[in-house]
């Protein structure tokens, strides 16, 4: 992230004892843990073994059950290529955030080496493809090319963003869009302002 989003949002809250206290959270915690494991394809087993935890213990921080530690959480942030941040900035426990994202309450995603800062439009991480809203720094570039079992679209708010597939660029205005699926892809801002653009990724990848 070109921001730092590491104290925005919810303030964590935890129990007496440090990084190994529980995190007190309304479950959205553990229902972010499923999506994620299952977005990577990962079995409970093979994620436990990356938090070196039992399977029964993950299931139960998935179901809202058990809490994990902020240890926890930051090797699931790690794994994921995600700011720990992410997973308490997000919208309130009210009845509309299962259907609403106000503009303030965005969780931040993505990678802060790439000069790319990515917020989260969709409620969560739970359906068929998550909406971004991706901001482009002037200059910055995809580190290298990557290859995704996705459909993903978007669309250019404002600025400009060269995109490659599969070898061949195009050069993406305001009011473009696109869409690839299973091609080689990269990216680079060539303009003179970030780029912003709207990004749909089927299923999701976070």
């Amino acid at each position: 992230m070109l921001v730092d989003f590491e104290n925005a949002g919810r303030p964590v809250t935890t129990v007496e004892g440090g990084n190994n206290s529980s995190v007190k959270s309304t479950g959205q915690i553990g229902a972010d843990f499923r999506a994620l494991r299952r977005a990577r394809g990962w079995t409970l087993s093979e994620l436990a073994e990356q938090l070196n935890r039992s399977v029964g213990w993950l299931s139960q921080v998935e179901r809202g059950v058990s809490e994990p530690t902020l240890d926890d959480v930051r090797i699931v942030a790690a794994l994921f290529s995600l700011p720990v941040s992410f997973f308490f900035s997000h919208s309130p426990d009210t009845p509309e955030s299962q259907y609403v994202v106000r503009a303030d309450s965005r969780r931040a995603m993505g990678d802060n080496s790439k000069g790319l800062v990515d917020s989260l439009l969709s409620p969560d991480l739970g359906g068929a493809f998550e909406i971004l809203h991706s901001v482009f720094a002037v200059g910055a570039k995809c580190p290298q090319p990557f290859v995704r079992p996705t459909e993903e679209a978007g669309y250019v708010i404002d600025g400009s963003l060269t995109l490659i597939i599969d070898g061949r660029e195009f050069a993406l205005n305001t009011g473009d869009s696109f869409r690839f699926a299973g091609e080689t892809v990269s990216w680079i801002n060539q303009g003179i302002k970030p780029a912003v653009l709207i990004w749909v990724i089927a299923p999701p990848v976070y």
